[in-house]
């Protein structure tokens, strides 16, 4: 990865925590924009996955990447008894709760965040091998479509469960991080090609479960009726993922 690339995880995170934080008003208006960027991030997140990502790790002849696939997606669910689902929008907010709260939540991010971060610095030879680069580039703009929103939930969370401005930067900057710490990791660990997919399938099966749980939840209070709206902005950016996936 290049060092732009680093740079842009690590701003998209405070660009939705910034906004969410400092821009927002306590009017809630933030409830018709927050499910929308959602919608939109999940929705290309499982386009990349199912158009590319799941083609191309599963295409060659190594076995078991089925089942580093569902340990990815329990991994996930377990992370989620620790981030409280603000990945997905989810805003359970605490009134003058303990800093161990916060710091739980930000864990939990942090470590979905390390996990996805670790195949984005594949090494080259295995890269060109197997036509993964357009795949690792529409990853790399996955997550940084999905940071935004997720950095904007975790930011409010924060912010209504009364926590300073330096402590919600603290675990934004932490967040942050986590990502280009993982890419780091996985490029310095110098993956064989057999455990550089198998990382991927345990991407592929966190990104299911969140992309997935988002648009399950995208219109939650309508009793399983999806908004034409939200609909739209899902066919939109599933088919911005076919156009890049074929690009």
């Amino acid at each position: 990865m290049e060092i732009w690339q680093y740079l842009i995880l690590v701003l998209s995170v405070l660009l939705g925590g910034g906004v969410s934080w400092w821009l927002v008003d306590e009017d809630e208006r933030w409830q018709g924009i927050l499910p929308l960027l959602l919608s939109f991030s999940g929705a290309y997140l499982l386009g990349i996955v199912a158009l590319e990502l799941i083609p191309e790790t599963f295409s060659g002849h190594f076995h078991g990447l089925g089942l580093f696939l569902l340990l990815g997606f329990v991994i996930q669910l377990l992370l989620e008894s620790l981030s409280e689902g603000v990945e997905h929008g989810h805003v359970h907010a605490r009134k003058n709760a303990a800093a161990s709260y916060g710091i739980q939540v930000m864990l939990g991010l942090s470590l979905h965040a390390f996990l996805e971060g670790l195949p984005l610095a594949g090494t080259e030879t295995i890269v060109h091998a197997h036509g993964t680069h357009s795949g690792m580039e529409n990853l790399f703009s996955g997550i940084v479509m999905h940071k935004v929103p997720a950095a904007f939930a975790l930011a409010l969370l924060l912010r209504q469960s009364g926590y300073s401005k330096l402590f919600g930067f603290i675990c934004l900057a932490g967040f942050a991080l986590m990502s280009p710490l993982g890419a780091w990791v996985g490029s310095s660990l110098m993956l064989s090609e057999v455990w550089y997919h198998r990382v991927m399938a345990l991407v592929i099966g966190s990104l299911l479960h969140v992309s997935t749980t988002i648009l399950f939840e995208a219109d939650s209070t309508t009793h399983h009726r999806i908004s034409g709206k939200k609909l739209l902005i899902i066919i939109v950016a599933m088919s911005i993922a076919w156009l890049t996936a074929h690009g």
